[in-house]
């Protein structure tokens, strides 16, 4: 199980997650939720051990991830396709993973083929398009066959035939009694995967929820996951037939609001 207790991250004077508590348990898929910049990848770079929390805690199975003694044993995660040497073959790059984490050698063609990357096995990985990254870095975390699963954005970059891959290889996880957290923006993508929902808006938890009650008395999942977070989207556009000044510090530029380059996204 995924405890988060009290997640609290802040850059200068913006606080990106603030006081967050969730439990993501094993058995089925947990869709993470938000909008741009609500501080989804930074708690899961938290819960990772990539990003210190400046009050609170994140633990797997009951221990923080800089605690875990192999922690590709225990829990997988696709956080960035690109985490690689661009030069080496997807299969040394894996080979040099399972080695760090005492996995046998044997385990890293099993997952190439399972993601269906077993003729692209002596490609430099640097040469991959988005979506065959995607697939090594899911094999990434397959690797160590854990419990615990993290995947942020895992379709990005996959054409049709690769999303309905990555939705059956969701619920087959889940099915086998793992803990699978999925962060994602196609909201139809989550709406026919996930079971369960964490939704958090301006870093703070606003719903802890089944797809099925969040989406109760609402059109769909997405007419409820805007009406959800309308407060707390950091860019909104403006209504249609005219143009919206966006918010303070963006400037018009080709008849459409320009806004100053965020130092980071969630």
């Amino acid at each position: 199980m995924i405890e988060a207790r009290g997640l609290t991250k802040r850059y200068g004077r913006t606080v990106a997650v603030d006081r967050l508590s969730f439990d993501v348990r094993p058995g089925s898929v947990t869709g993470f939720l938000g909008p741009n910049g609500s501080g989804k990848s930074t708690t899961m770079r938290m819960i990772m051990g990539l990003d210190f929390p400046h009050a609170g805690q994140a633990r797997i199975g009951g221990r923080r991830y800089r605690e875990l003694r192999w922690p590709l044993r225990e829990v997988g995660a696709l956080l960035e396709a690109r985490a690689l040497h661009p030069g080496r073959s997807a299969r040394a790059h894996l080979a040099a993973l399972a080695a760090s984490n005492d996995i046998p050698a044997s385990r890293v063609d099993e997952v190439l083929g399972a993601v269906g990357l077993h003729g692209a096995a002596g490609r430099r990985a640097g040469k991959f398009s988005l979506g065959m990254a995607q697939r090594l870095g899911i094999a990434a975390a397959l690797l160590g066959d854990p419990g615990v699963l993290l995947f942020d954005e895992p379709a990005n970059g996959l054409d049709p035939e690769g999303i309905r891959w990555i939705r059956y290889l969701m619920k087959s996880l889940a099915a086998e009694g793992r803990v699978v957290f999925v962060s994602s923006h196609l909201i139809s993508e989550v709406a026919s995967t996930a079971d369960r929902l964490i939704v958090i808006g301006a870093g703070k938890l606003l719903a802890d929820t089944t797809v099925a009650e969040l989406s109760a008395g609402s059109a769909s999942l997405e007419d409820a996951f805007l009406d959800l977070t309308a407060g707390s989207a950091e860019y909104r556009a403006g209504p249609a037939g005219g143009l919206d000044d966006g918010p303070p510090g963006a400037s018009q530029a080709g008849g459409y609001p320009s806004y100053p380059s965020a130092g980071r996204s969630s």
